[in-house]
């Protein structure tokens, strides 16, 4: 017995559908502030680190950010206490793609 048949069984006045359901998709807007972002580089366990701090958007919207950031860097970060930590030395790289996206960014630390 299938699938197709157990449903029927559990619920015959069900008429399936072919057609897909359509989802909508739509495309997130980060929050530009007037302020600008701080990347700033620290060494936290004698590893380099990256941590971007100062925006004043929504958390969601930089958890949204920093697992961007990631992908396009190819590297392991989180999200803490209204920070992005990224491993490793990318202040240049990040601040490029900030600027793009339309954010004022400060370099702060060496």
């Amino acid at each position: 017995m299938d699938l197709q048949e157990q449903l029927k069984k559990l619920f015959p006045e069900h008429q399936p559908s072919n057609e897909p359901e359509a989802i909508e998709q739509q495309k997130h807007t980060l929050f530009i502030q007037k302020e600008p972002v701080i990347c700033k580089y620290e060494k936290r366990k004698g590893k380099a680190t990256t941590i971007i701090e100062g925006y004043e958007g929504n958390d969601e919207d930089f958890k949204i950010l920093a697992k961007e950031l990631k992908t396009k860097l190819s590297v392991g970060g989180t999200f803490k206490d209204g920070a992005i930590i990224i491993q490793g030395d990318y202040r240049d790289k990040i601040m490029n793609l900030l600027k793009d996206k339309g954010f004022k960014v400060k370099r702060v630390g060496g």
